[in-house]
């Protein structure tokens, strides 16, 4: 069934809609109040005026649906589905694994409380997600200092752990002595009150310190009442120190309510949501979250998919949550859905004036703070990465001078057929995408890889001797014309890209392949008068080096940034060579049928192939469409249609 025909046939009920591209990779997944609407909007004119929606459309070949009972199921449903798959074009936080949780493992008589990456549905309690491992080992060490819990892992159940009298056998370790355990495997402390220890744990970890003193202190009171002094002086020490903590940290809102906060910072292709977590009135914490996939999309959504994805995981769920914006046909779905979890009413908005607003406003300024600091140290960091590089290439493959401009070639055919070549360039350690040049062969019949490298290689080179030549005309012209008449400067010309990318020499040149590549690519070399100019190549699977004029290749260390940084080069020249042979065997391909199609001509065969190559899959083509490209009819597009689907 086609792609058009699933359109036609989408329910008008809610439910989850996965894309997928013509390879089968799921690329979205997305949930709908009405599948129907909600999917076909994806391909009305209107919508592919938007940049993420014309992606989508662009590469979409196939349409799956789930259909659930109410907008909650699905958005339930889109939840679990984006985690398991992460498609390309879902908005991500990051991968869950990657960032810590502290974790509470509820279901053991006697709970551990510890840090871990990988959040399951095992009934215990996750707290979190945080982004920096830093503040979760300072948090959990503040926990033990304040709340003696087990940090063993000794299985301990009910009855072992109220044993009493003495056992030579049992004995508490350090942490006991120190302080930083209460003994259950001995029995020191029954169940009971060791559950109320890891209550008041929790109460802690969803910022509610407010509760846990109001607790404690009515602990110690009942305490001292019984005359049990000892007990009630540990409890004053421990309110004692929740008190030190909360009052380092500052009023941020004028209301008592528990409110979490989420704006939304943007640049280029670069986001960052900052979450202000605001319990009893205090701002207790905040996490900066850097996206990835938000190209194209909007801030409504970029922060209503946030929104789905932190909570799904979160927990704690306040009251109220503030957003920068949000998709406002999306709010009642996610309010019912939280308000589920939590197990009381949530309210989610985006003010527009007032106390609530500056809160919003005061997240949105965290988080382009947060942008710009991130940009600055991958700058820095890559920058200091791009030296190390540079002097490791000049050390082991012993070059006159640190190599700015790097070039990395390489040839594709099948069986001499559709030969072609790449060339890519890296300047200062990263891609110009911009000087990358595709070349067909030319001089060569036949698989003769070695030719076709030597031919490719001395047409750049050749190039760039003309460019520079033809740069000395133009000055020596230039300095000719009189000062009285008026010249266009180099600025005010069009710039001829294709003269630009070979003006310049490279300073190293690397070849995809061994001894024999190395050999063609060093004669194009000399036969330019350039036999002084570096030219190595790296060879597939043993990942060797091959220098001119050794016997024996050279092996990088496998640990090395200037090793990683060749093979990028060269699996980016491989990358680069496949496609275009691909694209160039599919045109010929498609050409060679269209000649035998009855009724298409030169003129037709041009409207055709300009219309195929723009296709995702060959199952979107419809008679329909062909019949009202210019110059066909419906004859002419039923005949097309059927010999395509004899070729597949």
């Amino acid at each position: 069934m086609t792609l058009t025909e699933k359109l036609k046939l989408l329910p008008d009920r809610p439910g989850v809609y996965i894309f997928r591209e013509a390879a089968g990779e799921i690329i979205y997944v997305g949930k709908a109040v009405s599948l129907k609407k909600r999917v076909r909007s994806y391909f009305q004119k209107d919508n592919l005026a938007l940049p993420k929606a014309k992606y989508l459309v662009e590469r979409v070949a196939d349409l799956e649906y789930i259909v659930t009972d109410n907008e909650v199921e699905a958005l339930i449903l889109e939840g679990n589905l984006i985690k398991k798959h992460r498609p390309r074009y879902n908005v991500n936080l990051k991968d869950d694994k990657s960032y810590p949780y502290l974790k509470i493992t509820t279901p053991e008589d006697f709970p551990r409380v510890f840090i871990t990456r990988r959040p399951a549905a095992d009934g215990a309690r996750y707290f979190g997600p945080y982004t920096q491992v830093v503040a979760v080992r300072e948090t959990l060490s503040l926990l033990r200092r304040l709340f003696p819990f087990r940090t063993c892992q000794k299985k301990i159940n009910s009855f072992a752990a109220v044993k009493k009298g003495p056992d030579i056998n049992i004995r508490p370790c350090l942490n006991y002595h120190i302080k930083r355990c209460s003994a259950p495997c001995c029995g020191k402390i029954s169940r009971e009150d060791y559950q109320g220890l890891i209550k008041e744990i929790c109460l802690f970890l969803e910022g509610r310190q407010e509760d846990l003193r109001r607790a404690l202190k009515k602990q110690m009171e009942t305490a001292a009442t019984k005359l049990e002094f000892e007990k009630a002086a540990v409890l004053r020490e421990k309110l004692q120190a929740i008190q030190r903590v909360t009052t380092k940290q500052k009023v941020a809102s004028f209301s008592p309510k528990d409110q979490d906060i989420i704006a939304l910072a943007a640049a280029g292709e670069q986001a960052c949501v900052t979450m202000f977590f605001i319990r009893a009135g205090r701002l207790i914490g905040r996490e900066h979250f850097f996206l990835k996939n938000t190209a194209g999309t909007g801030e409504a959504e970029i922060v209503t998919a946030v929104l789905k994805q932190y909570y799904h995981q979160a927990s704690f769920i306040p009251g109220i949550i503030l957003l920068s914006a949000a998709e406002k046909e999306e709010l009642p779905g996610i309010t019912a859905w939280l308000s589920q979890l939590k197990g009381q009413a949530v309210s989610l908005q985006v003010p527009k004036r007032g106390e609530k607003k500056k809160l919003v406003a005061l997240a949105g300024e965290n988080a382009l703070l947060a942008l710009e600091e991130n940009a600055g140290a991958k700058a820095g960091l890559e920058k200091d990465k791009l030296l190390e590089i540079g002097g490791e290439l000049v050390r082991l493959l012993g070059l006159a001078k640190v190599p700015v401009r790097v070039e990395c070639f390489d040839v594709s055919n099948i069986q001499g057929h559709d030969a072609v070549a790449s060339m890519v360039v890296f300047e200062e350690g990263r891609p110009r995408p911009d000087l990358y040049r595709r070349f067909r062969i030319k001089t060569v019949t036949g698989a003769d890889d070695y030719a076709c490298l030597r031919e490719v290689v001395k047409r750049r080179l050749r190039r760039a001797q003309e460019a520079s030549r033809s740069s000395k005309l133009e000055v020596r012209s230039s300095n000719r014309t009189s000062n009285l008449e008026p010249r266009t400067s180099n600025l005010e010309k069009p710039d001829d890209n294709k003269q630009a990318a070979y003006a310049r020499l490279p300073d190293l040149i690397i070849i995809d392949g061994g001894k024999g590549q190395l050999t063609a690519a060093k004669q194009a070399a000399q036969e330019c008068g350039l036999a002084d100019l570096p030219v190595f190549a790296l060879a597939k699977k043993e990942e060797l080096l091959y220098a001119a004029g050794r016997q024996e290749p050279l092996e990088l260390p496998r640990n090395s940034p200037a090793f990683y940084f060749l093979l990028r080069l060269r699996d980016e020249a491989h990358r680069f060579a496949i496609s275009y042979h691909r694209q160039l065997h599919n045109k010929n391909s498609l050409r060679s049928l269209l000649d035998e199609i009855e009724g298409v001509g030169a003129v037709r065969r041009k409207v055709l192939l300009k219309y195929f190559s723009s296709l995702v899959a060959s199952s979107h083509v419809n008679v329909e469409e062909l019949a009202s490209l210019p110059g066909m009819n419906r004859a002419v597009a039923e005949n097309v249609i059927r010999e395509m689907g004899n070729k597949e």
